[in-house]
């Protein structure tokens, strides 16, 4: 929430200059030569601000992905109505893709929450057993937590693997949906990447 000035005990505040537009360097990638080497980047160099200015953000966010009541694990296998329903019925709303790459990379524009350096053990990701033998995507979510090396600046957790969280992308109207963070699988899971062939329902 803007103009916030403490923030649940289940949410962070998040309060900072944030830069619309960041270029990133890859100083070396983690895969070899072939179809995926760009795909991850083992190391970055110094984030750069291309933006004219920075926009001052201020607002609260869950620290944790969200758990159905009664379960232990973040909710699968939603829609962005179904996120728009749960954060209606807690008094709470979707957050926008700038609000939720702030939380994620902070002021230094980090590519990922821990900082610039790939560390395939800090976040639930770059798991490789990811399918059953059958070929079938194996449930590897883990309870937010979990990971606690998985932390952003603000300490926002899970930014970076264990499932993709629905933002709204800014200014868009209708609202049109992006899914951020990546889930489990050997991905890009950095804080700028985003997936946005979703549809609201």
């Amino acid at each position: 929430t803007p103009g916030a000035t403490a923030c649940p005990a289940d949410m962070v505040l998040v309060e900072g200059n944030y830069c619309p537009d960041v270029q990133h360097e890859c100083k070396r990638y983690l895969d070899p030569k072939g179809r995926y080497h760009e795909f991850r980047c083992a190391e970055y160099g110094p984030s750069v601000c291309r933006s004219a200015s920075r926009r001052p953000l201020r607002f609260c966010i869950d620290r944790g992905e969200y758990v159905p009541p009664g379960e232990t694990l973040p909710a699968n296998h939603q829609s962005f109505r179904d996120a728009e329903a749960v954060c209606g019925a807690l008094a709470k709303r979707v957050c926008r893709e700038s609000e939720w790459n702030f939380s994620c990379e902070g002021e230094e524009m980090r590519p990922y929450p821990y900082g610039f350096t790939r560390d395939p053990d800090a976040c639930n990701a770059d798991r490789t057993d990811i399918l059953t033998r059958s070929g079938k995507l194996r449930d590897l979510r883990a309870p937010p937590g979990s990971h606690p090396r998985c932390a952003s600046p603000f300490g926002v957790l899970d930014l970076g693997g264990n499932l993709e969280e629905f933002v709204a992308i800014d200014g868009t109207r209708p609202v049109r949906p992006a899914m951020k963070g990546a889930y489990w699988q050997p991905s890009r899971n950095f804080c700028r990447a985003a997936q946005t062939a979703q549809n609201a329902a």
